[in-house]
């Protein structure tokens, strides 16, 4: 029996449902294609900021250490400095001679006024009669006992008691005699005179001051520096010890003379370290016949240091501050880091020169990052390309 129509049944037609398919499979990939390309832009998102996150470096160009110039502070002292103090107690008679005088050896710089000592040698001078007399009289006495002796008339005794008397007035003579000539000999300290041939550079008494000798506060006189020749001290730090030595020629400046230069010569050392400073005191010497150098000035004196074949000199910028001691970052033949620890021979300020840890072969890392880790991938930046990759600022 045929179905019968149902009134409420709506019965699509035919391109209407094609309609409706196309739109879903449309929508399908629209889908899909907006998934695709979500996951893309992920994708590239990662390996955009994995490739960002790679620093890029700089690379140093290392070269080796060549002559160096060591430029030190030293200090002026004349060849032979004499402050000379009073050796005898009294008052200042006349001085002779100012400051900047030039004087010969045994040239007299000032007189003493010594009456307590002219007592004490005239009294010693009357002791030394009183003890002659004394000595002349037992003197005489033993030569009579003596006599007696031959003839039995006195005892061995008596004669041997004389002898001895004279023996010891005789040497009451002599200690009296020496008092003397003791004495005279500190009358000759009353003229004070210069040891060597010099300059008077202070002059600290006048006329009338009393004078005390040996008294712990006292002050010199006068004091004479010979300033033929000069000695210059300069402290040396430690890390230069095998470069500076003996026999080598120095070059010195003073402020007093600009754009004039003088050579001296090291003499010698101190062959010890101060330890309080670590440095080693050095001598050198220099003619000063034209007295263009004065004692006592500063002078920056500069040694010329030879080549260190085996070192190299990098800016301080490339050093890292690692638990192991001073590191620098180089990178490998695959383009990873690697951290060296090395030894730093000296320090320059803004360059170092280091004595072992790298070599001339090695791309060492300038300003690295402080977050470099051993085994880390760099980029090497290009000739005018910034560096990146968060650089740590120094």
């Amino acid at each position: 029996m045929p179905e019968e129509p149902n009134p409420l049944r709506h019965t699509l037609p035919p391109r209407l449902k094609m309609i409706g398919v196309a739109a879903l499979c449309v929508a399908v990939a629209v889908a899909v294609l907006g998934v695709v390309t979500r996951v893309g832009a992920n994708q590239s998102v990662k390996s955009w900021t994995d490739a960002e996150a790679v620093p890029t470096v700089t690379l140093l160009n290392l070269n080796g250490v060549g002559p160096q110039t060591l430029v030190l502070p030293g200090q002026l002292q004349a060849f032979n400095t004499a402050p000379i103090y009073a050796r005898v107690s009294g008052y200042l008679k006349s001085w002779n001679v100012d400051i900047g005088a030039v004087v010969k050896a045994g040239q007299t710089l000032g007189e003493i006024d010594t009456p307590d000592l002219d007592q004490q040698l005239a009294m010693a001078k009357a002791d030394l009669g009183t003890a002659q007399a004394n000595e002349h009289l037992s003197r005489t006495t033993a030569v009579r006992w003596a006599g007696l002796l031959a003839q039995d008339a006195v005892s061995q005794q008596d004669a041997d008691t004389k002898n001895g008397d004279l023996a010891a007035k005789v040497a009451l003579t002599a200690a009296a005699r020496a008092n003397v000539a003791r004495l005279e000999a500190l009358e000759g300290f009353k003229r004070i005179v210069a040891p060597f041939d010099g300059v008077v550079t202070t002059r600290s008494t006048d006329i009338g001051d009393l004078i005390a000798a040996g008294a712990p506060s006292s002050t010199p006189l006068f004091t004479v520096a010979d300033e033929s020749r000069l000695r210059i001290y300069v402290p040396v730090p430690q890390n230069y010890l095998a470069d500076v030595r003996p026999g080598m020629t120095a070059v010195f400046t003073l402020p007093g003379y600009p754009g004039r230069s003088f050579m001296a010569n090291l003499s010698s050392n101190a062959s010890a370290i101060v330890p309080q400073s670590g440095t080693l005191l050095v001598q050198l010497q220099i003619d000063n016949k034209d007295r263009a150098l004065k004692p006592g000035a500063y002078a920056q004196v500069r040694f010329n240091l030879p080549a260190d074949a085996g070192a190299i000199q990098l800016p301080a910028t490339a050093l890292m501050f690692r638990d192991a001691g001073m590191s620098v970052a180089v990178v490998g033949p695959t383009g990873r880091v690697a951290i060296r620890p090395v030894t730093i021979g000296r320090d320059l300020g803004s360059s170092v020169i280091i004595a072992s840890g790298v070599t001339p072969a090695d791309r060492v890392i300038d300003n690295p990052p402080d977050s470099l880790q051993p085994g880390d991938p760099v980029k090497i930046a290009t000739a005018g390309a910034p560096a990146g990759g968060g650089h740590a600022t120094r």
